[in-house]
């Protein structure tokens, strides 16, 4: 039996106190009631139960000390010791051994300075989170460290607060262990709170002076020479100190004696039949609203911590709350300690724990933990950059205190976010599994619109402390690194684009960067976003030529390339002349090569004349190859992504309209071209000199009309925003901005070219007009063939008869004369019709510019009103319509009134 005995665990505790101490059993009887209660508390350490952290400790301390045999041996040993299942707590035993092996003369290092953690004065501020500081420590792995650092630093925060000898149960110090002074760094820094609070608790009621606290410090109590008037009590009336104990529990949400949850009403209430004097109900009731808001705050950190859906952002805010609980248990545990120990004892000092030096204690943690019930109740229901951006709001306040607290707060909340920014700006990753981050990601999206649809912004998911031109420029820096790899196939790694900066590796480089958005923080993302798009235009430029495609489209789908235009519309001639469905696409393909080989067009770079293509568009009834003829330029690849369908749908719609006019110049070419070689001929014909005249004034009104829409649409339109387009690419930044001002580019020539919805009306006279061009020239051409087939019948008939004469026989008989002169009547008999049709062409021709004129000065456009100038410099129009002038003098009326 005594061999047991020797082996319990409370012998084998006394014995180790007496060899630490070199006491006898009876000295060291506080020692042991000490120890006792430290292992037989529930509290978790403060430090992570890392083995191979205490490991790599050990062997560092043992190198210091030059032991390289003794290192290498204890690593031996314990690698040892992890292959076999001896020891189940081997942590705890290195640790033990750790603290055990520190230098004696290091007062933080020894076990007997477990007093002087607890022997410090109460502070003013009762938290954990500094007054001036919102950046966390780093926690150290001994106390010592710890104290070195508390000594150079405003305060901690959080666990960072905590000492790796931290209070492990309610039990207060016992005398003999303390030093009989406070450690030094009780005077100068800020301590933890528990710590700090223990200073102002004696051990018991007969504690000696060595528990008194510094002299800078002055007593809470009144002097002790004070006498305390006690007021008797009434029959069954509950103590003082049994309230005390009772509002302890409620501190933690646990029901007490005489304090209970009420479910009816939410709050903590004091029993009805419990006796009690009005203000100790009062001040009990006050006290146990920390119980309420304990509740609060630990009911959301419970229920939130386990839901994984909660992401990295929710369950940092849950950890951050879960820190400053801890240091509010910590001040429980001291206040605890100090109850325990004033059980038994009859008299009780001025230093005595009361309800109203509780009330007084707890006033901070009281406001903290209003603090922390106000969040969680505005953060319910957000994650991610919108639970970043409720925290936010709540540090714009005066109050440095609770600012401190929720910048703390927000240091380890956006401490993900920042993780997840620099991963995506540094090398396009984008690892966001709980839809967190404010860049969103469509994995269904194909890689050639990668650019355009796969990456966008989540608006709510922001944090209210980045500006919306931060988040683009977020966004466009990993969506450049994606589209380099995944488009343009580069394989450059994305350290080589942009150095990368040190990331948010801890809550502290979090708070940094926040206490500096638009210092260090901005210059990251700029030169991120600078080098990067840089380089992808690069990229874009000299390996995919994207502005000598820009140039190609300017000069062949724009007609801009003159002399290849003219020379392709010749050799089409014949073949679009014909009916659209005998058209062949082969056929004019050859055409089109021919015309690259013969005018300047053949220069160009292969890549760009090979994409150069022929396209037919849908035949309707009675379509002819112009009707149905365009030119297409196919575009793959990265430059797709700036020529998207709907801008070669632009395209090809503005390529439509300037084929169309630039054909209705071609025809009035041809018309000039045969009245000036007829005119000579037809001279003999003087009953054609009317006819011809009334054609020739008609085909200089439709000269004139075709030669200003020309300049309108070739200067006015499509090189002044040609001009423009090029000056914005030159300048331009990023990806972006190119894709941008094109879209502008081709948006201004789809509404200056009358191709947009609002232009519809405008857009059909001018086709009308159009056709009344073509319809004009089968008028000439018809009148020609006639004139030059009777022409040719005279002038046969004359030289008919002058070969008769030469032969000395008459010129014509009279039936032949008599044919020839009715054959004539009947030629002029035709000419009133001729004229007549003229006549109902130029009426139709003329009202239509009429009407196309009244649309134009009605129109919002400016430069489309001065084309209507132009179109009417002589006033002839205006003259036969009156709409055209009433249209005019409202337009001046207008331009006055805006003068």
């Amino acid at each position: 039996m005594a061999t047991l005995d020797q082996k319990s665990p409370n012998v084998l505790l006394q014995s180790l106190c007496c060899r630490i101490t070199g006491k006898s059993e009876a000295e060291v009887a506080h020692q042991f009631q000490y120890a006792v209660r430290v292992i037989g508390s529930n509290y978790a350490p403060t430090i992570e139960r890392d083995e191979f952290l205490v490991s790599e400790k050990i062997k560092k301390e043992l190198l210091k000390q030059r032991r390289e045999a003794d290192a290498a041996l204890f690593s031996e040993l314990h690698r040892k010791l992890q292959t076999q299942s001896v020891l189940k707590h081997r942590w705890s035993v290195l640790y033990l051994l750790l603290s055990l092996s520190e230098d004696p003369r290091k007062p933080s290092s020894r076990v007997g300075n477990y007093g002087a953690l607890f022997a410090q004065a109460l502070p003013r501020d009762a938290h954990s989170t500094p007054f001036y500081c919102t950046r966390p420590q780093s926690l150290a792995l001994s106390y010592g460290e710890r104290s070195a650092g508390l000594s150079s630093t405003v305060g901690t925060s959080g666990i960072s607060s905590l000492g790796v000898y931290t209070l492990n149960g309610p039990t207060p110090t016992p005398q003999s262990l303390l030093s009989g002074q406070p450690p030094p760094s009780a005077s100068g820094a800020v301590q933890p709170l528990g710590s700090r609070l223990a200073w102002t608790l004696p051990v018991s009621c007969s504690s000696s002076s060595a528990l008194n606290p510094p002299a800078t410090r002055p007593p809470l109590a009144p002097p002790a020479t004070s006498a305390r008037v006690v007021h008797p009590r009434r029959d069954g009336e509950v103590s003082e100190a049994t309230l005390v104990r009772d509002i302890l529990y409620v501190f933690q949400g646990i029901d007490g004696k005489f304090i209970k949850m009420s479910s009816q009403d939410n709050c903590y209430k004091i029993d009805t039949k419990v006796v009690l004097c009005k203000s100790l109900r009062d001040t009990s009731s006050r006290l146990a609203e920390l119980g309420w808001l304990h509740n609060k705050v630990r009911k959301y950190t419970d229920a939130r911590s386990l839901d994984r859906a909660f992401g990295l952002v929710g369950q940092s805010f849950c950890a951050a709350l879960h820190l400053e609980l801890k240091e509010y248990y910590r001040l429980l545990s001291v206040l605890h300690s100090q109850v325990e120990d004033e059980q038994g004892v009859n008299v009780c000092t001025e230093s005595s724990l009361t309800l109203r030096r509780l009330l007084v204690w707890m006033y901070d943690p009281k406001v903290r933990l209003k603090t922390l019930a106000a969040l969680v109740d505005f953060c319910q229901g957000r994650k991610g950059g919108e639970l970043a951006s409720a925290v936010h709001s709540y540090g714009k306040t005066g109050d440095p205190q609770m600012r401190a607290l929720v910048q703390h707060i927000l240091s380890l909340v956006s401490h993900p976010i920042l993780n997840f920014l620099y991963r995506w700006i540094y090398d396009g990753e984008l690892e966001d599994t709980y839809h967190e981050f404010f860049v969103a990601s469509d994995p269904n999206v194909k890689a050639d619109r990668l650019w355009h649809d796969k990456y966008s912004l989540r608006k709510s998911m922001i944090p209210s402390f980045f500006t919306m031109d931060q988040a683009l420029k977020v966004l466009l820096i990993g969506k450049s690194i994606n589209f380099l790899h995944q488009v343009c196939h580069d394989r450059t790694p994305p350290g080589k684009i942009t150095p990368a900066s040190n990331s948010a590796d801890t809550p502290k480089d979090a708070a940094e960067l926040l206490s500096d958005l638009e210092g260090a923080f901005q210059e990251k993302i700029d030169v991120a976003y600078f080098d990067t798009s840089k380089y992808l235009l690069d990229v874009l430029n000299r390996n995919y030529l994207l502005l000598e495609h820009l140039q190609a489209m300017r000069r062949y789908l724009l007609l801009g390339q003159g002399d290849f235009i003219r020379h392709l519309m010749d050799l089409l001639k014949p073949e679009l002349a014909r009916p659209a469905t005998t058209l062949y696409q082969h056929n004019l393909t050859g055409i089109l090569e021919t015309a690259v080989r013969a005018t300047n067009a053949q220069f160009d770079n292969a890549e760009i004349l090979k994409r150069l293509d022929v396209r037919l568009l849908e035949v309707s009834p009675g379509d002819t190859g112009w009707d149905v003829f365009s030119l297409d330029y196919h575009v793959d690849g990265p430059i797709s992504t700036v020529f998207t369908r709907e801008c070669m749908a632009h395209y090809l719609r503005a390529f439509n309209f300037l084929w169309r006019a630039k054909r209705m110049e071609y025809i009035l070419t041809d018309i000039w071209k045969g009245q000036m070689c007829n005119a000579k001929l037809l001279k003999t014909m003087p009953e054609l000199s009317g006819v011809l005249h009334q054609c020739h004034i008609l085909a200089s009104e439709m000269v004139h009309f075709i030669h200003q829409m020309q300049y309108y649409v070739t200067f006015e339109v499509l090189e002044c925003s040609w001009d423009e387009l090029w000056n914005k690419v030159q300048q331009a930044q990023d990806l972006d901005h190119i894709i941008a001002a094109h879209e502008v580019f081709l948006d201004t020539i789809i509404s200056r070219c009358l191709l947009d919805s609002s232009s519809r009306s405008l857009l059909s006279q001018l086709r009308a007009i159009f056709d009344q061009i073509i319809e004009f020239q089968s008028a000439q051409d018809s009148l020609y063939r006639s004139a030059l087939e009777e022409l040719s019948l005279r002038l046969q008939y004359e030289e008919r008869k002058r070969q008769r004469e030469e032969e000395g026989q008459w010129g014509v008989t009279a039936e032949q004369e008599a044919e020839e002169k009715k054959r004539i009547h009947e030629f002029q008999e035709t000419i009133p019709k001729m004229r007549s049709q003229l006549r109902i062409l130029t009426h139709f021709y003329q009202s239509i510019v009429q009407q196309f004129l009244v649309l134009l000065m009605t129109s919002s456009d400016e430069s489309l009103r001065f084309l209507s100038f132009r179109l009417d410099f002589n006033e002839h129009y205006r003259a036969k319509e009156p709409r055209l002038r009433a249209s005019l003098g409202a337009t001046r009326n207008r331009r006055l009134s805006n003068i």
